[in-house]
């Protein structure tokens, strides 16, 4: 009784085999496949040769994304940089506030950004301190990460003036404090400028350089004492 071999059996013994096509040379080199995208047929040399160069191709498109993200971060650090730089010079440290918003559309090219701050004493009677309300603390104190999508009925993005396509909000922590000292909004005309799942690494590193400089802002502002 003969048993008929299966196309699995035949890959299992060629596979238990290596020597199979040493053994027989004449046959692998006369070997005619199917070709993948014709009718007609190809040696088995010519098909493993298209494979190689179709992995080859995909791996160069993989390659190529990867330097193109590379040299998208490597713009961003250095631009986050020039923003840490521009808050290291800066002298007054009332000005900071305003100085954050300026540098981040100027360096972004952001179309709106916004930012309220609290508990800060040196900051008294400024624009920063507007519209913070109970709820805008909260929601800061519970926003762990920062958001990245389109405008969800936040009330913080009502500080922007004209509702965004999309936004990021970052709440603001000192590295020392697990308590928020403000909210920063990034509003964006371009509904995939921020999105849902884009990587927030750089949203984070722009909440440890704004916190750490608005510090300056804890102790409460320097008066001159009184002349008779």
């Amino acid at each position: 009784m003969s048993t008929s071999l299966t196309a699995d059996d035949v890959a299992q013994f060629l596979q238990a085999n290596p020597e199979f096509f040493q053994q027989h040379a004449d046959l692998f080199a006369n070997l005619r496949v199917p070709h993948p995208h014709e009718t007609r047929a190809i040696s088995l040399g010519e098909r493993q040769i298209m494979t190689l160069r179709a992995k080859t191709k995909d791996l160069e498109w993989k390659l190529s994304g990867l330097i193109h993200n590379a040299a998208g971060n490597e713009k961003i650090s250095k631009t986050l940089m020039a923003w840490c730089c521009r808050m290291l010079s800066e002298n007054d440290a009332t000005q900071l506030p305003g100085h954050i918003v300026r540098s981040l559309g100027d360096l972004f090219d952001l179309q709106a950004i916004a930012l309220r701050l609290w508990n800060l004493p040196a900051l008294a009677d400024s624009e920063f301190n507007q519209d913070v309300t109970d709820s805008i603390r909260q929601y800061a104190q519970e926003l762990a990460t920062p958001y990245c999508g389109p405008m969800r009925g936040q009330e913080a993005a009502g500080w922007l003036g004209t509702p965004p396509a999309s936004l990021a909000i970052v709440a603001l922590r000192p590295a020392d404090s697990s308590q928020p000292i403000g909210l920063l909004v990034l509003g964006s005309e371009d509904p995939e400028r921020f999105t849902s799942d884009m990587a927030t690494d750089f949203l984070s590193t722009i909440n440890d350089l704004a916190s750490a400089s608005l510090c300056r802002l804890r102790a409460p502002a320097h008066t001159e004492p009184e002349t008779a």
